[in-house]
């Protein structure tokens, strides 16, 4: 191990106390309370303001895509990316194990390996940042999420079969500002952010984002001797600049993020074993863009843009006695050329270059020990695209696209995908998407998570790329009852995949194989959605979910296990007093899903059950606007409801059956936090 739990940070992690009271949320700050004007004053004029959703479905768009605003990820606490789905029916957030806090999001009833990340338009948290990458985004750094169901634009490469998402985030060339957060609860996480931009020029203006987040104390309701949640320092950097000519537009951006999460056994639990298993990662990761716009015919939309990226990610890693080590570099280029034809056609064509390079590391036991392997693997891939879109008035709205990419290692990949809107009336609309998706696995930085565990990993040689198809649409549309505005939608989604690389949990209970599915996998996701305003002031979302995933690892059709066959979710904002005062609150009750095959205990008896019922989760915030600052309160998880046994042998974790990653249900209980916002913008 790299030094037991209560040492120091390295590579300058220390954050001190006062770091987290520094905070950025740019948005949702209350107007001037009502009881303050000066009624007896003259009015010249009467202005009528309409409060826009927080959360909008995008109409216009041929793809189906919603856009979550400041306004939507203020409703919960948000501290990072992972925790701003909370309110959202359509993306779920589960833990990969109940020891790491590895992470990874469900979209369409997959995982988020298949759904493509993005920040601002350009593809981001791939391959070694995955487990960890939804906590790399503070959410007060973000301006807004776009969410896409389906196979997406083939602008952004191949790799989505699901869908994307892609966050936005603060710009410096708003209106110049300055905000603070701060967060804590009653866990030990204290969390700080501080954002400001300046306007160098009528042109050129310059940003700089902060964010430090420490967990001080370590948890272990449940009394299984393991924390329930890592303890978790990090230290986060932007400095972005952007530049806006009358025909040239420059964005460019420098980050670098430090972390350290250290978990395992704690307390009179480890202080009575001669080893306690410990956890300990630490990642330091440095990444910059540049993006670079020429606008030759404004008047229908002209331009062409380079796109260039560097990221490079240095992660080391303990899981007691197992270790895996990982430095991936990426560089990544775009040429993109984009413009309208009249006020029906537009076309988008480009080429682009991907370069991932990836120096790994592993050493896995228990007995017979396997020698110390790497893994090294580098594969450039070069494509260009043409994308057509035709729009007759937001009536019917169709994008088709076609690209052709070249793989050093895979070979060619054809990605054709289309995507149609018919708006048949200003209440209803109905929406199809088709198209394919590849991508490239990665045996250990894709599932590292099952290091958490006593498993032995069997990874299967030449793994395939993965090649899937998606095929969905619905339909939506507007009533008003009672003079209310209800919206509701109907969706269907299926994807097939013609290659598949599959961890396979049932064959042993000792082992993980990690392998080419040799036989069918399949998902079919279908959602109800509706969205009342029986109010003004008051927005109710109910929402059922139900997802058939099956796969068949070489025996039959079988539920793919840990995942969770139906969802529903109601949630309710309420901001009376003209946005005042502000409440939130979010049931969701998570259907019953499959484990994977038992093992037995001695008396042959098994250690877990073969499926997991139904369980609800509860999460709710009080918030209190005034003219530039908020303060809020919250809890999560108040329905209390834990995984009964979250870690499998945790009496015995240097055992054959010590097994972390049967994790389905939050292992935490209910939990309480506080924090507040300050923003000061100068108009």
């Amino acid at each position: 191990m790299r030094g037991p739990m209560n040492k120091g940070v390295p590579f300058g992690l220390r954050i001190p106390l006062i770091a987290a009271a520094l905070g950025s949320t740019i948005g949702a700050i209350a107007q001037e309370p009502a009881d303050s004007l000066d009624f007896e004053t003259d009015l010249d004029e009467i202005v009528i303001t309409r409060r826009l959703d927080s959360r909008r479905k995008m109409r216009d768009s041929a793809m189906q895509s919603e856009l979550l605003t400041s306004a939507e990820l203020t409703r919960a606490a948000c501290c990072n990316l992972g925790e701003s789905f909370a309110t959202n029916p359509s993306v779920d957030v589960n833990y990969s194990d109940a020891a790491s806090g590895a992470r990874q999001i469900r979209l369409l009833g997959l995982p988020g390996t298949y759904v493509q990340m993005l920040t601002e338009n350009i593809p981001a948290m791939r391959g070694a940042a995955a487990p960890f990458g939804l906590g790399y985004i503070p959410g007060p750094w973000m301006q807004s999420i776009q969410i896409s169901k389906g196979a997406s634009s083939v602008k952004n490469g191949y790799e989505s079969v699901t869908g994307q998402i892609n966050v936005e985030f603060l710009k410096p060339q708003t209106d110049q500002s300055v905000a603070v957060n701060a967060y804590a609860d009653h866990m030990g996480r204290v969390e700080g952010n501080a954002a400001g931009n300046i306007h160098l020029s009528d042109k050129l203006s310059a940003g700089l984002l902060l964010h430090g987040e420490n967990s001080f104390a370590s948890h272990d309701a449940n009394d299984d001797g393991f924390a329930d949640s890592p303890r978790v320092r990090q230290l986060s950097v932007m400095n972005r600049w952007g530049y806006f000519g009358k025909n040239y537009i420059l964005q460019a951006a420098m980050r670098y993020l430090g972390e350290r999460r250290k978990s395992g056994q704690t307390g009179h639990h480890a202080a009575h074993v001669n080893e306690p298993y410990l956890i300990d990662i630490s990642t330091q990761r440095g990444e910059a863009w540049l993006k670079n716009a020429y606008i030759f015919d404004a008047d229908h939309g002209g331009n062409v843009a380079l796109i260039l990226s560097a990221s490079i990610h240095d992660q080391k890693s303990d899981y007691g006695h197992r270790s895996y080590d990982v430095i991936q570099k990426n560089l990544y280029a775009s040429l993109m050329f984009e413009r309208n034809f009249g006020t029906l056609h537009a076309l988008s064509a480009g080429l682009s270059l991907n370069m991932d390079d990836y120096r790994q590391h592993y050493r896995l036991i228990p007995e017979p020990a396997i020698a110390p392997t790497r893994l090294d693997q580098a594969e450039n891939t070069a494509g260009a695209y043409a994308q057509y879109t035709f729009n007759l008035n937001s009536r019917i709205v169709a994008m088709a696209g076609l690209r052709y990419d070249h793989s050093s290692i895979y070979g060619s990949m054809v990605t054709p995908r289309i995507h149609a809107r018919w708006n048949v009336a200003d209440p209803l609309s109905l929406h199809f998407s088709a198209g394919k998706g590849y991508r490239t696995p990665y045996a250990l930085a894709d599932n590292s998570y099952l290091l958490a565990s006593s498993r032995a990993i069997i990874i299967e040689p030449h793994l395939k790329q993965e090649e899937g198809w998606n095929l969905g649409g619905g339909l939506s549309g507007t009533l008003y009852p009672f003079n209310r505005r209800l919206e509701w939608g109907v969706e269907y989604y299926y994807t097939s995949f013609i290659n598949q690389t599959a961890v396979d949990l049932d064959r042993s209970p000792m082992a993980a194989y990690i392998i080419n599915l040799p036989g069918r996998s399949f998902s079919h996701s279908a959602q109800v959605e509706l969205t009342f305003r029986p109010i003004d002031d008051m927005n109710i979302t109910a929402a059922y979910r139900y997802n058939d995933v099956k796969m068949d690892y070489g025996y039959g059709l079988v539920e793919k296990p840990l995942t969770s066959r139906s969802k529903g979710l109601i949630s309710v904002g309420y901001t009376p007093m003209m946005g005042i005062w502000q409440f939130d609150l979010t049931l969701a009750i998570t259907g019953k899903g499959r484990l994977p095959e038992p093992a037995t205990d001695s008396d042959g008896s098994p250690l877990w059950n073969s499926t997991y019922r139904p369980f609800p989760t509860l999460n709710a915030q009080i918030t209190r606007n005034f003219r530039h600052w908020s303060i809020y309160i919250g809890g999560e998880n108040l329905t209390n409801y834990r995984q009964r046994q979250p870690i499998i042998g945790a009496d015995n974790p240097w055992g054959p059956a010590f097994d972390a990653t049967m994790i389905y249900a939050p292992v935490h209980g209910a939990m309480a936090y506080i924090g507040f916002r300050y923003t000061f913008t100068k108009y």
